[in-house]
């Protein structure tokens, strides 16, 4: 009987974590201001107007802007976790907090194929 009541408090207690998680990541809103000095670390490889890097020609490393936000998010904490191989991407996603990678993904969802991706100039 005890080992059951041990493992009914355990799964309520995860559960509950879950749920406390998850409603905090549904609170983060995007703000696209604090997104232009966070992605100068992206604009390298990812991308910057008439540049271009030898990464994107040996890794063909994706030009993101007009991405889906929830497709980076994704990507992002999977880079951040190790699911994605690719150790570059892991040190920065690492690095990273839920509301960087909020701010990310929205400010490289709204751009065009117009858009200028240095947000510097």
């Amino acid at each position: 009987m005890k080992k059951f009541l041990t493992m009914m408090a355990l799964a309520l207690g995860s559960t509950s974590f879950m749920s406390v998680s998850a409603l905090h990541a549904a609170e983060l809103k995007p703000d696209m201001e604090a997104a232009k000095s966070k992605v100068a670390m992206c604009i390298g490889c990812h991308g910057i107007a008439d540049y271009r890097t030898a990464f994107p020609e040996v890794y063909h490393v994706p030009k993101i802007g007009g991405q889906n936000a929830k497709y980076i998010e994704n990507a992002l904490k999977e880079y951040s976790k190790g699911d994605r191989k690719f150790q570059t991407m892991h040190g920065i996603a690492a690095t990273l907090t839920e509301q960087d990678i909020v701010d990310i993904a929205a400010y490289y969802a709204a751009q065009t194929a117009s858009t200028p991706v240095n947000p510097q100039k």
